[in-house]
C-alpha cells in the first residue's frame, strides 16, 4: 500500500560519485513497487532525474509542485485512474504539452485508443523491456523538443506587428513593445488564429500559468491594457458580443 508521503526521487550520479548533469525530469506513476524500482533504476542509469509515485492523486500533487519533462503513467490506478489523470493534465494549459507515455497490463486495442484519446503521446503494454521504455522516452523527448523549437521559430506577422514566440518579443513598426507575460500570451493566442472567436474561458485556459493567474473577469482588463499598448493597432482585437474576443482576420 502506498501512503501519501513525499515523492520518491532519484538523481543520477556520475562515475566519480558526484551528481551528473540532469537531462530531463521524469515522473513515473504506478501502484506496483517492484515496477517503480525497476523503471527508476533503468532511467536513473540513463541519466534522467526520476520521481516515482503510486497513485493518481499523488501524481497530480507532484505535477502541481513541479512540472516534469515527461510522465510515464499507468492506466490501472486506484481511485483516480490513469485516463482521468491524463485528461486533467491535458486540460490544463500549464501541463498540456508535457509528453505522456501510458502503461497498462492490458494490450487490447480499445485500451490503447482510450489512452490516446485522452491525449497520451505513446503507449506501452506490460510486461515491457526497460530498454524499450528508455528508447521510447528518448524518442518522445526528442520529438517534443523539435516541435517546441519549430513553434518558437515561427514568427506571426500582421502588417507592422510582429510576434516572435522564441524571443518572447513583440514589435510594432519596428519598435519593441513592453508586454507582461499574460499580455504576450493573450496576443499570441488570438493572433495565431485570426478570425476565430474565443470565449473568456478558452482564453483563460490558454494563457494561465502558475505564476500568472487569470480569471474570466480579468481577461477584459488584460485586453484593455493590451489594446492601449498596441495603440491604433489595438482595434485588431475585436470584441464579439456574447462570446469573447477575436483577432481581426
Amino acid at each position: 500500500m502506498h501512503q501519501e508521503a513525499d515523492v520518491k526521487q532519484s538523481t543520477p550520479k556520475s562515475r566519480a560519485g558526484q551528481p551528473a548533469a540532469i537531462s530531463h525530469r521524469i515522473l513515473v506513476v504506478d501502484d506496483e513497487d517492484d515496477l517503480l524500482e525497476l523503471v527508476r533504476y533503468n532511467l536513473t542509469k540513463a541519466d534522467y532525474e526520476v520521481s516515482c509515485v503510486g497513485s493518481g492523486e499523488e501524481a497530480l500533487k507532484a505535477v502541481r509542485k513541479e512540472v516534469p519533462d515527461l510522465i510515464v503513467l499507468d492506466l490501472m490506478l486506484p481511485a483516480v485512474d490513469g485516463l482521468e489523470v491524463c485528461r486533467r493534465l491535458k486540460a490544463d494549459a500549464r501541463t498540456r504539452e508535457v509528453p505522456i507515455i501510458m502503461l497498462t497490463a492490458k494490450s487490447e486495442e480499445s485500451d490503447m485508443i482510450a489512452g490516446l484519446d485522452r491525449g497520451a503521446d505513446d503507449y506501452i503494454a506490460k510486461p515491457f523491456s526497460p530498454r524499450v521504455l528508455t528508447a521510447r522516452i528518448k524518442a518522445l523527448l526528442r520529438r517534443h523538443a523539435a516541435k517546441k523549437q519549430a513553434e518558437a521559430d515561427v514568427t506571426i506577422d500582421v502588417h507592422e506587428l510582429s510576434i516572435h514566440p522564441g524571443r518572447h518579443e513583440v514589435t510594432l513598426g519596428g519598435q519593441l513593445l513592453e508586454l507582461t507575460y499574460t499580455e504576450f500570451a493573450l496576443l499570441r493566442f488570438l493572433a495565431k488564429r485570426p478570425g476565430w472567436a474565443f470565449t473568456r474561458t478558452q482564453i483563460v485556459d490558454a494563457v494561465k500559468g502558475e505564476d500568472y493567474p487569470v480569471t474570466e473577469r480579468s481577461v477584459d482588463v488584460q485586453v484593455a491594457g493590451l489594446r492601449k499598448k498596441l495603440g491604433t493597432f489595438g482595434s485588431y482585437i475585436e470584441t464579439v458580443r456574447g462570446v469573447g474576443y477575436r483577432f481581426r482576420a
